[in-house]
């Protein structure tokens, strides 16, 4: 348990507290009238949502990973959340929550936390995007107070079911809502440390109650009065066949948790300069995720707004989370009952302003403007989420994602014939020009830039195999430029070397880095090759292989002729008898590269 505090309370002090203390209560104002709305939107009670905002707050405060983080429902979790709730029930919901914090706990054990960072950002926003949509959408029932409205799980249903009841509008409700939107978005402009939520549903509230007393649907003539007591300890019922049913579910919320809830500490770590602890996040949520479903309360993960909100109003330390769901929970004991009375037009609004801001707009609009491969993995993801479900949206987003990545280092990989630049002292090369005279059949120098993977290995060993073509005795392969090589690429480059050997030729090898070479150590390419047919320099490599070639036979070389340099054992067209081949002295040595 010492270590739990280590580093996040040194130095606390009184003043410290003062800061965690306004921080907290103003961050459990913002969060009561979310944590119901998210709450009401997943499909449940609200209580649930308030339960969950307690509960997970204080636990990912005490657990997690960053000194910062507000824990609790959220808007991304309302389509998965929802999804569950119709298809398996409130209990197996609960079930899936604590299998998923299972998952995040293992996650975090097995420092997991890093690889979140490898999921492309066009996915991210896309799916982000995608949510945003549904929750705005699924708001337009109570915002224009639609009745024997049925909720389903895709978006196409939904739609078609405002459509079928769009004549039950009531305009109460609408003027209500207005009410409510109109207090969000002015009163941070006016007091601007004045939680916008919440004057918008006391205000709305109060209008409702005074005017429109039994005109608009609430919380309690929808759901029941909240109770204000503290949620019972109730162990849901786990049996195997439940576990293999919810498997899938449950790993979805571990991993949009675990995704959210890095985000939400990278965002923090941005605006205080700090450093998070990204396994140590995930386990902090686990954590949360194992204990709050046994009080009733639905999946939590950190909240970016919430979050900022807290470092903004002066957070100091993990105290804020924990005094902000203790704040939530008396909040819940002394005010519920006025709670109920809360018009579910009230709630709209929030919901939209919440999709509203984690729409991603700007950054969506930007790579939709690149015209890219990001932009196609943006819009598929996007257009999945919303039409078919985040699981379907991720997997798709993430597969493109790979296939274009695959392609575009397929196109790094560069494999350029070159020769010994003839203006040059030193034995540098430059690149051969296609179908030109000035060649040497004996020997033939590759440069090859990029890695060699699968999505690049054929290309390395179809431009190499056509060298073979003419047969040249020495194949010299400078890859100073190769950053790493998969077991494709061994396979390619294994194939290209026995091959080669196997027409009596020998390859020389120059320039790899002690990475590179401690992976064809491995596999067994570095003893294929040889030992001392690898070389630090190119023009080393060429001055082996000219003391290994008899030059003699290449007419009037002295050092390594290139222009028309020819056997002249062989049948080779280009020789007759009188011509004169004109030679170009290359003066090799050891710096060369």
């Amino acid at each position: 348990m010492k270590s739990l505090f280590t580093g996040r309370y040194e130095g606390y002090s009184a003043d410290h507290f003062k800061k965690d203390l306004l921080s907290g209560i103003i961050v459990g104002i913002v969060a009561i009238p979310l944590a119901m709305s998210f709450a009401i939107a997943s499909g449940v009670k609200p209580e649930y949502g308030i339960y969950t905002a307690c509960i997970a707050g204080i636990l990912i405060s005490l657990f997690g990973g960053s000194k910062y983080q507000i824990g609790g429902p959220t808007g991304a979790f309302v389509p998965i959340l929802l999804g569950i709730v119709l298809s398996y029930g409130y209990e197996n919901l609960l079930i899936a929550g604590l299998m998923a914090g299972v998952l995040l706990c293992l996650m975090g054990i097995f420092k997991l936390g890093t690889l979140i960072k490898f999921i492309p950002r066009p996915v991210t926003i896309g799916f982000t995007a995608g949510i945003a949509v549904i929750i705005f959408t699924g708001q337009i029932a109570n915002f224009l107070g639609l009745t024997n409205i049925t909720r389903h799980e895709y978006f196409i249903a939904n739609m078609k079911e405002l459509f079928l009841h769009i004549g039950t509008i009531n305009y109460y409700s609408i003027f209500i809502a207005i009410i409510c939107l109109v207090m969000i978005l002015v009163t941070p402009k006016v007091f601007p440390k004045v939680p916008g939520p919440l004057v918008g549903i006391v205000v709305s509230t109060l209008v409702a109650s005074f005017f429109f007393s039994g005109q608009v649907a609430t919380i309690a003539t929808a759901y029941g009065q909240i109770p204000n007591t503290l949620p019972e300890i109730k162990i849901p019922e786990i049996t195997l066949e439940r576990l293999q049913l919810l498997i899938g579910p449950a790993f979805v919320i571990a991993m949009l948790g675990g995704i959210e809830s890095l985000l939400s500490a990278v965002v923090a770590d941005g605006m205080t300069n700090s450093k998070h602890n990204s396994n140590r996040e995930l386990v902090g949520q686990g954590i949360a995720n194992i204990i709050t479903p046994l009080f009733g309360g639905i999946p939590a993960t950190g909240a970016i707004a919430r979050t900022a909100t807290n470092i903004k109003t002066g957070a100091t330390s993990p105290m804020s989370g924990i005094i902000h769901g203790v704040f939530v929970l008396v909040t819940l004991l002394l005010l519920a009952p006025f709670a109920s009375h809360i018009p579910l037009a009230s709630m709209a609004p929030i919901l939209m302003v919440v999709a509203w801001n984690m729409s991603e707009r700007k950054h969506f609009a930007h790579i939709v403007k690149a015209k890219s491969g990001d932009s196609l993995v943006l819009m598929i993801t996007f257009l999945l989420t919303v039409f078919t479900s985040l699981t379907v949206a991720v997997e798709v987003g993430l597969g493109l994602a790979v296939v274009l990545f695959v392609k575009r280092m397929s196109e790094k990989l560069v494999v350029d014939k070159v020769l010994p630049d003839h203006t040059k002292n030193n034995g540098k090369v430059q690149p051969h020009v296609v179908n030109q005279k000035h060649d040497c059949p004996q020997i033939s120098i590759y440069s090859i830039e990029g890695p060699l993977f699968f999505g690049a290995a054929q290309t390395f060993e179809q431009t190499l195999l056509h060298s073979m073509q003419v047969h040249p005795k020495v194949l010299i392969l400078r890859m100073s430029k190769v950053p790493f090589m998969d077991s494709t690429g061994e396979s390619y480059f294994s194939n290209i070397v026995e091959s080669f050997k196997m027409q009596g030729g020998t390859v020389l090898v120059t320039g790899i880095h002690e990475e590179l070479k401690g992976a064809l150590l491995r596999n067994g390419l570095y003893d294929q090759i040889g030992k001392d047919n690898f070389y630090e320099h190119t023009g080393d490599a060429i001055n082996r292989a000219l003391k290994d070639l008899d030059m003699n036979k290449c007419y009037g070389c002295k050092h390594f002729a290139f222009r028309e340099c020819v056997d002249l054992s062989s049948s080779d067209p280009r020789v007759t008898g009188t011509e004169k081949i004109l030679t170009i002295e290359v003066g090799l040595n050891k710096s060369s590269t």
